[in-house]
């Protein structure tokens, strides 16, 4: 008798556990383009937020307010006017100068990988992780200083825009924004990092994804400050006199098919543009929301990315 019960008690079905309620989101004003300040540690707990070691409170995730900008909640919506994150970073912030001075660190002594919000035995980094990377929203242009850099860590950042010096870091192998929910496009001037070969991006929130076809912002379009190239994208040579010709376009970049803002010097450049990647809109475009996309999940070429993974087994054609 008690073997039986002991079996059965066995194989009975169990209930599932009970998941705890999730804890509102903080506020949308505190992740919407514009904030009104910079979001300082709290004393207090605010639902949503985390506790770091310093004893203060900080937001777990940045995000967009729903149909801000470009947020999912807002793809699909016909006649639904995106718009690029343009707010300023505050350079005169004590967190800017704490990123200036670990930049200028990690060029010094060659450093092969830069992760400027992970603790680390340096206290420099460890302040920097621990209360000011909410408040950086671009990377200084001084990036272009890291030429030995392979890994760039800026998983979880709040940043809207990566600067096109980018470009100039020549050994850089792994790029990892994941996370980074602000960030819907990258410049033109990624694909000049010839090593790049592995990468991690938040798919869901990029401009033309597979997965829900987010709206391109229409272009010409504003952009945040340092976002602007000081030549062209394609032949690096000077802009005209009518400035820069702004186009998207999807292409491979590692292990992702990233959206790329072109800024070209004359229409031939343009058309000097590599061919897009399979799925995806097949020209360079300047978006908008009557611009004509793929169906959703119609981008994702699996055999390109097994292909990328692992060179040996290619796919034979």
């Amino acid at each position: 008798m008690c073997h039986t019960r002991f079996v059965f008690n066995r194989f009975r079905r169990r209930r599932p556990p009970v998941k705890p309620a999730k804890p509102a989101m903080p506020p949308p004003f505190l992740f919407s383009p514009t904030p009104p300040s910079p979001v300082r540690g709290s004393d207090s707990a605010i639902p949503g937020w985390r506790k770091w070691d310093d004893g203060l409170w900080y937001p777990a995730r940045p995000s967009c307010a729903p149909g801000a900008c470009g947020t999912p909640e807002a793809a699909g919506t016909r006649g639904n006017e995106l718009r690029i994150h343009t707010e300023p970073q505050n350079t005169d912030a004590e967190a800017w100068r704490h990123l200036l001075d670990l930049i200028d660190e990690a060029a010094a002594d060659r450093r092969k990988a830069f992760r400027p919000r992970r603790k680390a035995f340096r206290p420099r980094e460890s302040m920097l992780a621990l209360g000011f990377w909410h408040e950086i929203v671009t990377l200084p242009p001084t990036i272009a200083k890291l030429t030995a850099v392979r890994e760039l860590d800026l998983y979880g950042s709040h940043l809207i825009a990566i600067p096109p010096q980018i470009g100039e870091m020549s050994a850089l192998s792994t790029f990892d924004p994941y996370t980074s929910h602000r960030l819907h496009w990258y410049p033109y001037e990624i694909t000049r990092c010839a090593k790049l070969r592995h990468s991690r991006v938040s798919t869901r929130f990029l401009y033309g994804n597979f997965k829900n076809r987010l709206p391109f912002p229409r272009l010409p379009a504003t952009l945040p400050a340092g976002s602007l190239p000081p030549s062209c994208s394609v032949c690096r040579g000077a802009f005209g006199s009518r400035g820069p010709i702004q186009r998207w376009i999807s292409l491979w970049v590692a292990t992702d098919v990233l959206p790329l803002l072109v800024h070209a010097c004359s229409e031939a450049c343009v058309n000097a543009l590599p061919a897009p990647a399979d799925g995806y809109v097949d020209h360079p475009h300047q978006g908008g929301p009557d611009l004509a996309q793929p169906p959703t999940e119609d981008g994702y070429d699996t055999n390109r990315l097994r292909e990328i993974l692992d060179p040996k087994r290619r796919v034979r054609s």
